[in-house]
């Protein structure tokens, strides 16, 4: 069953009003702007509010900027129900590429095992730029829009509980 599918069978549950903070990073900036034009459209679909865009300067990064946003937020009219991380890490010639992508991977799970909300993986961990299009609307589908319902979903499920 595709995530679309799934949210076609809540949206209309337990979705209203959610607020959704993104963080995203500097580099590979033409891969996060197709990103979050993928994720926003949907959110827009769903009449889903962005509270907060916050931009982490690399991919390590993510995990400390989301739990920043989270504490500027948390308790205000703002709070998020959920977060998403979008970043784009393409393999180099060192081993510089798997210290990235494993210290982005455990920090965002730390994150969703810590707060009371949840943060979307939408981190593409990529050998080529020609993977990441793939994945923003090729063969892969399209990541951000992914990322968006994976968030939606993730409010679903905690607010029925």
């Amino acid at each position: 069953m595709s995530l679309h599918r799934t949210l076609q069978n809540i949206e209309q549950k337990n979705i209203r009003n959610a607020k959704v903070a993104i963080i995203s990073t500097l580099w590979n900036d033409a891969i996060i702007a197709e990103l979050m034009a993928g994720c926003k459209a949907v959110l827009e679909q769903y009449n889903v509010a962005i509270v907060k865009e916050a931009i982490a300067p690399g991919a390590f990064e993510i995990p400390y900027c989301c739990k920043s946003v989270w504490e500027a937020l948390k308790n205000t009219s703002q709070e998020p129900d959920v977060m998403i991380a979008f970043g784009a890490v393409i393999k180099g010639g060192t081993p510089h590429f798997d210290y990235v992508c494993q210290g982005v991977v455990n920090g965002i799970t730390q994150l969703n095992l810590s707060l009371p909300v949840a943060t979307v993986f939408g981190v593409l961990t990529l050998d080529s730029e020609a993977q990441a299009w793939e994945r923003l609307g090729g063969t892969h589908g399209h990541k951000g829009q992914e990322a968006a319902y994976t968030a939606l979903h993730l409010v679903d499920m905690k607010r029925s509980l």
